[in-house]
């Protein structure tokens, strides 16, 4: 059995002990932390808590949840994909879940097959992994108990799977970019029943998550991906705009400073560009406010404030 460490700073134990990190890039989805007396620098000399070996390999963030911490980890030897629960002050492991066995998928070299990071409302953890051609999606009380379990759809890629879940309201979100018959989906978070399921177009595998805002009254679910970039109603599902291109294949998740989306991509060509969000239908031609090739990222996303 592979193993690794879970690190825990002092940094993430007494400042920010009322602060929940409930998801990829925290409580607003875009790496931002609120507290404004975060620290700026830590060393693992002065300011190491404790230190926990975790079974398995896993590239997803863990998720804080008062003094829970909740991560996920694959067991490539029996493959067993895992959810695990940590006490946040002493890093003690307060239990483990095998929420899914399946045979171990192809990836890419960079990738693992627990990608995804998982998404807490305080009630239930959600967490997403692939079991052979189907996108597996479950949600856990806080003891370890399983509520539910679906398959929304099929995914298809060889690089792997990476697909963290997301909230609206009464919904979890996950992105289905792959190459195949590419969807967004929402299930209810209480049922995993699908609320909507939206096709995506080009068919092509990305791995963004998405971010949501409400812009001028209007709700908008924004994610790069399978070559375009689009807003959608995180209520019913439906387009509000998309922006054919740039690229093929997206990681970075999107940003917004309450005026411009901001997106960084990709592969096979690079690009930057901010995004007037306000537009519908295509906006190709008349929503980008600039566009630039010069020292974007493929795969870290971005912050903006």
């Amino acid at each position: 059995m592979n193993l690794r460490i879970a690190l825990l700073l002092a940094c993430f134990t007494t400042p920010l002990l009322a602060d929940n990190w409930p998801g990829w890039r925290g409580p607003s989805g875009d790496g931002i932390c609120p507290d404004k007396k975060a620290p700026l620098s830590w060393t693992l000399e002065k300011d190491l808590k404790w230190k926990t070996e975790i079974p398995g390999i896993g590239h997803a963030s863990p998720i804080i949840w008062n003094d829970a911490i909740f991560l996920v980890s694959a067991d490539e030897e029996s493959g067993e994909r895992l959810l695990l629960k940590l006490d946040r002050k002493t890093g003690k492991s307060l239990w483990q879940q095998t929420v899914l066995k399946s045979p171990i998928e192809k990836i890419h070299r960079k990738n693992s097959r627990a990608s995804s990071t998982p998404a807490t409302d305080g009630k239930l953890v959600y967490v997403s992994f692939l079991d052979k051609e189907d996108m597996f999606v479950a949600a856990y009380d806080f003891n370890g108990k399983k509520v539910w379990e679906v398959r929304p759809g099929i995914f298809s890629s060889r690089h792997g799977y990476c697909s963290s879940p997301i909230f609206w309201k009464d919904k979890v979100i996950v992105n289905g970019d792959h190459d195949g018959d590419a969807y967004l989906v929402g299930l209810d978070k209480k049922t995993g029943k699908t609320i909507w399921k939206t096709p995506r177009p080009n068919k092509t595998r990305s791995y963004c998550t998405a971010i949501i805002r409400t812009i001028e009254g209007r709700n908008q679910l924004v994610i790069s991906g399978s070559k375009c970039v689009a807003s959608y109603d995180p209520d019913t599902g439906k387009q509000h705009w998309i922006i054919d291109g740039p690229t093929e294949q997206y990681v970075a998740s999107p940003v917004y400073d309450g005026k411009y989306i901001y997106m960084t991509c990709g592969f096979p060509t690079l690009h930057m560009m901010a995004i007037d969000p306000t537009g519908n239908g295509n906006v190709t031609d008349t929503h980008v406010v600039w566009h630039t090739r010069k020292d974007p990222s493929y795969v870290p996303s971005p912050v903006v404030t």
